[in-house]
């Protein structure tokens, strides 16, 4: 009987810290051993020329969560686990959110449901918190901390889901106390409804209205205030899907201050702008999202906030509404209207592949950098590292073999999620995964998704505690 079940053998393997050329040995799911010229295992792949990284994870998406504008969700969990793990990921962190008058208890059963034999790869929950109330505050959450459920997600903007101040306190302080980590999406909502209404009675109600009812300044201001309450909370918080220049410097001020503060920012910020949102007809909706992209010039601002170590991670904050049919984003009658259209885009296969060609390829970013900010940091983070993240002993064995050199032009028909489209349609990107291994079991090779459904696992996250004091450097 061998010794080991796998070994990858000869690959550059780069975690957050190092790059160094070696082979892995792969026993149980978990590896074993790193070395050189290792032997006698069940299946020897050749690395040799390639890149061995660990496997993604992507801590920002949606799936199978309720209406949102009237319009479902195309993905499933079997459907956006095997896209992801075609894109090199190999851990998802989606959201479950909680109804009014629902207690999160019952949201969380749902979820677990809607996963169990359908998820192909590894994956944790976030909570979505839209009710304070003495059993939420008093007991649901505690517990669920407790339990492995340890970050919350909050939003100051969206009917029904906006929080106001004191209420976004409360939570704060809960999770100061339980050691929870709070990812806040940062608009002012009052802000966004005063401009809706003004530009709406301008008879003006494009889609190129969108990114005008939430202007940078929307998003700064509100960037500014979830990190002053974090700091009066006396507690981490989490700004997610940055968009813009204006955001990314409060968090930058925040973080040279020494307070405790991290950024989230996504490929839509990065490769997308508000003139395309502004596209005749329909054919903005498929770049609209919340925040919206910005001009010309914000991308190359967001670039270096990654580069810098302002931002910590990258995820997809992956949407799969579709484009066309009754439930779709086009179903709000014959002219777009800015207001009533689905925010959203889908990413989570095309994600990786991106930051590597554009950031990595093109010298923006080092190799380690992208490791960190498409993996290790979300590990840390979310209470998952070193299980997951890096290459290590002991760690699973998450690991994506990329190709450097190989093309590939990014478009519809190469994707494995639902989607109708992708709003990176004819984008080209040089370097991408060739394997992906979940726990050392193939979920992506040969051009083919390999993954059974319902081999991917729940994780139970470890309690990040005063995860500003977690080392996001190099390792």
């Amino acid at each position: 009987m061998a010794r080991h079940d796998l070994i990858i053998r000869g690959g550059t393997v780069a975690t957050a810290g190092d790059t160094i050329r070696c082979d892995i040995a792969v026993k149980d799911g978990r590896i074993a051993l790193l070395g050189h010229d290792l032997t006698d295992a069940e299946e020897v792949v050749d690395a040799r020329g390639k890149l061995v990284l660990p496997g993604g994870i992507d801590s920002h998406l949606h799936v199978d969560e309720p209406p949102f504008y009237g319009v479902v969700n195309a993905d499933d969990f079997e459907s956006v686990s095997v896209s992801a793990a075609c894109g090199g990921t190999t851990t998802l962190l989606p959201f479950v959110q909680q109804e009014k008058g629902k207690p999160l208890r019952q949201s969380v059963r749902e979820y677990h449901a809607k996963a169990k034999g359908k998820a192909v790869i590894d994956y944790a929950f976030h909570l979505i918190v839209t009710d304070t109330g003495e059993q939420t505050l008093g007991q649901e959450l505690p517990a669920l901390i407790e339990d492995g459920y340890s970050s919350i997600k909050i939003y100051m903007t969206y009917e029904g889901f906006a929080l106001d101040d004191f209420q976004i306190l409360q939570l704060l302080d809960l999770a100061r106390r339980t050691g929870a980590m709070v990812m806040i999406h940062a608009e002012n909502d009052h802000c966004i409804h005063w401009l809706a209404e003004r530009l709406s009675a301008s008879g003006d109600t494009s889609l190129a209205q969108f990114p005008k009812m939430a202007p940078m300044a929307v998003e700064r201001e509100a960037t500014h205030r979830a990190i002053t309450l974090g700091e009066i909370a006396d507690v981490p918080v989490l700004i997610v899907h940055v968009s813009a220049r204006e955001a990314l410097e409060q968090i930058k001020w925040a973080r040279e201050r020494g307070l405790k503060v991290y950024g989230e920012t996504c490929p839509q910020y990065l490769f997308l702008t508000e003139e395309q949102i502004a596209a005749p007809d329909w054919e903005g909706a498929k770049y609209l999202c919340a925040p919206p992209p910005r001009d010309k010039s914000n991308p190359e601002h967001l670039w270096r906030g990654i580069a810098r170590g302002h931002f910590q991670v990258v995820s997809s904050d992956h949407c799969s509404f579709l484009f066309e049919g009754n439930r779709g984003k086009r179903a709000h009658g014959a002219h777009p209207h800015f207001r009533h259209v689905a925010p959203g885009v889908p990413g989570v296969e095309a994600r990786m592949a991106l930051l590597f060609s554009e950031g990595v390829g093109k010298g923006r970013i080092d190799l380690n950098s992208f490791v960190a900010v498409t993996a290790t940091n979300a590990a840390k983070i979310y209470g998952l590292y070193p299980r997951k993240g890096s290459i290590a002993v002991g760690s699973d064995a998450d690991l994506a073999i990329w190709d450097p050199e190989h093309e590939v032009t990014i478009g519809r028909a190469m994707l494995h999620d639902r989607m109708d489209y992708t709003p990176y349609e004819g984008f080209k990107v040089k370097g991408y995964p060739i394997a992906t291994f979940s726990r050392g079991e193939a979920v992506w090779r040969n051009g083919m998704p390999a993954g059974k459904p319902g081999r991917g696992r729940f994780l139970p996250c470890d309690k990040p505690g005063l995860a500003w004091a977690v080392d996001l450097g190099r390792g």
